[in-house]
This record gives structure tokens, sequence and C-alpha cells, in this order.
């Protein structure tokens, strides 16, 4: 080979060597990149939080204003600061009906309640129902009558049936938790990975088995889906239970400011109600990051 092919050769190789070298991205690089897209996402969260702060300001601003300039009624729509006069009333001196935080926690005890008992009954016939097709046979048909009845209008009968006391409040929560559980868990156990069941049972594992560590983890996310939504609901079914008729709650606190026409009492109640549901939507949020670290943020998720 001549010794002009040999040098040439040499040369293109160590071009091809330099460029790779000079493409390929060092620690440095990579881990800059990291902090900046830390930096973008936080700078992201601070934008949103803002703008939501922003937003409500201008609405509470803008409700004053039209209701000092009795562009609005305020008797009719009140205004935000007789909602809050109305809150710290409640909260200092407490309400007709004993006090404030008493109110909170009848509705919040009740919702609780009837959300458990709404989702452990959902959680448990959607997988049964899900995996076992004879029991989804016969009572499918049920199902969807009861689910498509107007459950709200369910809250009296269940007020002649257990009176005023909590048990009407948790039974009307309940009826209203356990469809969307139910059917996001029948949806999780139907849609569970067949070959997730196929290598379960060549290792061996029994129907029980198979139900509990395969079918069950695959669903969770479904059921977890369906949490978020069905506390409101449970909240929902409480406080029409309370609206209808209760010694205590913040249902009953909406009655009576209504019955003495109390608009700031009827907003303040929704604010205390707003915010009950804030809180418990944080919770639920904080728990689910918790116990699905292993799943891959979706794309377009990041907050």
């Amino acid at each position: 080979m001549p010794p002009e092919t040999v040098t040439t050769a040499a040369s293109a190789a160590k071009k091809a060597s330099g460029a790779a070298t000079d493409t390929a991205p060092g620690p440095d690089e990579g881990g800059g990149r990291t902090r900046a897209r830390a930096r973008a996402a936080r700078n992201r969260r601070f934008v949103v939080y803002g703008a939501r702060v922003l937003l409500l300001v201008a609405i509470i601003g803008i409700w004053e204003w039209l209701a000092r300039a009795a562009v609005i009624d305020p008797f009719n729509f009140s205004m935000p600061s007789k909602i809050w006069d109305q809150i710290v009333q409640w909260a200092v001196h407490g309400t007709p009906q004993g006090s404030l935080w008493e109110q909170i926690w009848y509705t919040l005890y009740e919702a609780l309640l009837g959300w458990v008992i709404g989702v452990v009954g959902g959680v448990v016939l959607g997988i049964a129902l899900g995996r076992v097709r004879f029991l989804a046979d016969v009572l499918g048909p049920y199902i969807k009558v009861l689910n498509a009845l107007p459950r709200i209008v369910l809250a009296p009968i269940f007020l002649i049936w257990f009176g005023l006391g909590p048990a009407s409040k948790v039974a009307s929560a309940v009826v209203l938790v356990f469809f969307p559980v139910f059917f996001n868990a029948f949806q999780g156990a139907r849609e569970v990975d067949r070959n997730l069941v196929a290598n379960a049972r060549i290792l061996g594992a029994t129907n029980r088995q198979v139900t509990l560590q395969v079918v069950i983890p695959s669903a969770t996310s479904w059921i977890f889906t369906s949490l978020h939504v069905s506390f409101g609901f449970a909240l929902i079914g409480a406080i029409v239970g309370e609206y209808i008729g209760a010694t205590k709650g913040i249902g009953l606190l909406v009655s009576a400011s209504q019955g003495t026409f109390n608009a700031a009492g009827v907003y303040a109640a929704m604010v205390i109600l707003a915010v009950v549901a804030l809180l418990a939507e944080a919770v639920l949020t904080f728990l689910e990051k918790r116990l699905f670290r292993w799943k891959p943020a979706e794309a377009g998720s990041e907050r």
C-alpha cells in the first residue's frame, strides 16, 4: 500500500474519532441539561400557580366591584367581603347549630365513612365481576339498572329509612361513590395483561394468588383514578342528605341560610366545602404519587 494511502486512511480515522468525541455529551453537559429541565419545570410551576392566584383575585375583585356598584343585586348574589365576614363570624362565635368545626367534622365524618364503604364495596365487587364472568353475566343487568337511577333522589328514601342521624347521609354517600369505583375496578380487572396471568399460571399460581398478586396490583391505577372523583361524590351525598334533613353539618348550614335569605351564609358554606374537597384531593394526590413512584410520567402531565 502506498504511503499516501496509509496517511490518508489514518487522517480519516483520526477525524472520525474526533467527531465522535465531540458529539458524545460529557457528564457535565448531561447534568447541565438535567438541571435546565428541572429549572424550566420549576419555573413553569411558579407561572401556573401565579396565574391561578391572579385568576382567583380577579374573579373576587370583579365580583366585589359589581356588587358594590349595584350592577348585580348584593342581596341575592352577596359579595366576597360579606362571605368572608360570615366565615369569620361562624369560626369565632359559632353557628346556630353549634361550633363551625363541629359542623365541618360532622359532614367530613359522614363523607369519609360513606366513601370508605363505597370504595371497598366497589373494588371488591368490581374485581369479582371482572374475574368471574358468570357473576358479571348474572349481576350485570341489575347493576346497569341501578346505575341508571338518579341516585340523588334516593336521599329522601334514606331519610325515611334511617332518620335524621348520620346513617342516612352515609347511605347517600355510599350510593354515589360505589358506581364510579365499581366500573373502574371492573375495567381494570378486565384490562390485565393476559401474558402476566398466563405466566403466573405457568409458575403454579392459584386463582387466589393470581387475583391478589397480578390482577389487583394491575387494576390499582384504575382504582386510584376513580378515588379522586368519588370523594367529591361522597361530599355531595353527605351535603344533599343534610340539606334535606339533619341536626348538624354543612348542608344544614346551607339549608338554614337559604331559609333566612342569607346569601352570604350559603356562599360561605360552599367555600368551606370547597376547601375541604381541595384538601382531600391534595391528600389523595400525595398518596398516589407515593404509591406509584415507579410509574413513568406521561407526556404533558408535568405540573
